[in-house]
């Protein structure tokens, strides 16, 4: 007779300071952990990859530093530095399920690694790992009222310099590429959406390079006030049931371990009380957004058409643009890029927000504003990449069209202003645009100077350069 397996339990049971609780039998959090999943049942998004790794590499440091310190046995530090390492790799995503509207201090995310790599560590079954505590051992020193701050900028930090700076600068070079391959491609200039001065490519191409690199020295300034880590202020910023080497020896070792730069805080009570650098990076990273905004504009006007628009260059053919009009071929990465900027700028509206919202010693948004701000960083770096090789790098210019509306651009008499005066100007340049004739043409008639020197005077690509043109005589101004 066949003999039944055992069925194994779906829940243990665990106790925290509230008293005991039902959780899942495979999970490897404890009981504050799955109060949080059952208080929070909000927007199922749980915390981003990026903070659990900033979190795993606060604990690994953590277990680091009270060991050399000898605050904590070498076999338990050792322990709980591994179980917290293989967190920060992402072993044990799954594990994290908190979501991100929880309790404003971040106190349920901090319980959630506390349990998680005290389970980790007991399991080792290394010597001295036997019964790991979450808030005895893996806790110690800290708090998390600063550990959540600290995670904030930890994750910030490295996932700007590790993904957006070098997707930042990867479009930089792509612009800066085309401009130099477009060379001295002249074409009509427009302010107000009219008709301007003209400019090459190369130009307008920099004017773009130059934004990014003002973003880029603005994110990288900023970064030098959030690498300053509160971490060693515990509850309040004095730094209570911490070693007082704790603050600046978290801040060597997380260096280390996560190959940027960290620094300990000389006013633990600010970082804990405020999230002013958070704040900051984010306003640098919407001022990203805007003129990323207006590159991606820019190149859906250029590229508007292919007939009743400027059509001034053609943007890689990605996908079908219509379910209806055959043919058809949309902007799509600029206007995906148009969504991601708007997206980002929202973000600030609601970390701006969550900066101020706080009393006394402890801001009570940190979880809001760790994922909205890593959200930003993650969707401009993804798609910076994309607009450099999706669409810049395939321009194609139009140079019939680009020549054919420039030959046509009255703007150009301004060039004459030194020469026959303002109003002069003004009435030729009204005059080619009723005939819809070349400016030259109605100059020549007009001036009385030579067409040589009227051609001089009126070309394009000279007027790039700027400067004053200087005429070999005629009217007067």
């Amino acid at each position: 007779m066949a003999t039944r397996r055992a069925r194994s339990p779906r829940f243990r049971t665990e106790h925290d300071s509230m008293g005991e609780l039902r959780v899942p039998a495979d999970a490897l959090w404890g009981a504050q952990t799955q109060r949080a999943v059952q208080n929070f049942p909000i927007s199922g998004r749980p915390m981003p990859r990026e903070f659990i790794r900033a979190l795993g590499l606060i604990k690994a440091a953590a277990a680091e530093v009270n060991g050399g310190l000898g605050l904590l046995g070498k076999g338990a530090a050792s322990a709980i530095r591994a179980a917290a390492l293989s967190v920060a790799q992402g072993e044990h995503d799954a594990q994290f399920p908190i979501d991100v509207f929880q309790t404003g201090s971040g106190t349920s995310s901090n319980m959630n690694a506390n349990e998680v790599i005290a389970t980790l560590a007991t399991r080792s079954g290394k010597a001295g790992a036997k019964a790991v505590h979450p808030n005895d051992h893996v806790n110690l020193g800290q708090s998390s009222n600063d550990v959540i701050p600290t995670a904030i900028r930890v994750s910030a930090q490295i996932a700007t310099v590790e993904q957006l700076l070098p997707s930042l600068k990867h479009l930089r070079k792509a612009i800066e590429a085309k401009g130099r391959a477009l060379g001295k491609v002249t074409k009509t200039g427009r302010t107000h959406l009219m008709d301007a001065m003209p400019l090459t490519f190369a130009q307008e191409f920099g004017a773009w390079a130059a934004q990014l690199a003002s973003a880029q020295g603005r994110i990288e300034d900023a970064l030098k006030r959030l690498r300053r880590l509160p971490i060693g202020g515990t509850a309040i910023g004095t730094g209570i049931n911490a070693d007082p080497r704790f603050g600046k020896a978290m801040a060597r070792s997380l260096s280390v371990l996560s190959g940027t730069k960290f620094e300990s805080a000389d006013d633990k009570f600010e970082g804990i009380a405020s999230q002013d650098d958070a704040v900051e990076l984010s306003g640098q990273l919407n001022a990203l957004a805007v003129a990323l905004m207006k590159i991606a504009n820019d190149l859906r006007w250029m590229n508007s058409g292919p007939l009743a628009g400027l059509g001034e260059i053609e943007l890689p053919a990605l996908q079908p643009g219509s379910s209806i009009m055959p043919g058809k071929v949309n902007p799509v990465i600029p206007e995906a890029t148009c969504m991601v900027c708007a997206q980002v700028i929202g973000h600030h509206a609601a970390i701006t927000v969550a900066g101020q919202s706080g009393n006394f010693q402890l801001n009570v948004m940190l979880p809001l504003i760790a994922c909205d701000l890593l959200d930003s960083i993650g969707l401009l770096a993804r798609v910076m990449r994309l607009l450099a090789d999706d669409a810049i790098a395939g321009i194609k210019p139009r140079q019939d069209r680009v020549r054919e509306a420039l030959d046509r651009n009255p703007i150009l008499v301004t060039a004459l202003n030194p020469i026959i005066g303002y109003e002069k100007a003004a009435a030729i340049a009204k005059q080619a645009y009723k005939e819809g004739r070349a400016v030259l043409d109605v100059a020549v008639e007009a001036t009385g100077l030579p067409e040589k020197e009227l051609r001089r005077l009126l070309d394009p690509t000279a007027l790039t350069r700027g400067g004053i043109q200087q005429g070999g005589g005629g009217g007067g101004g």
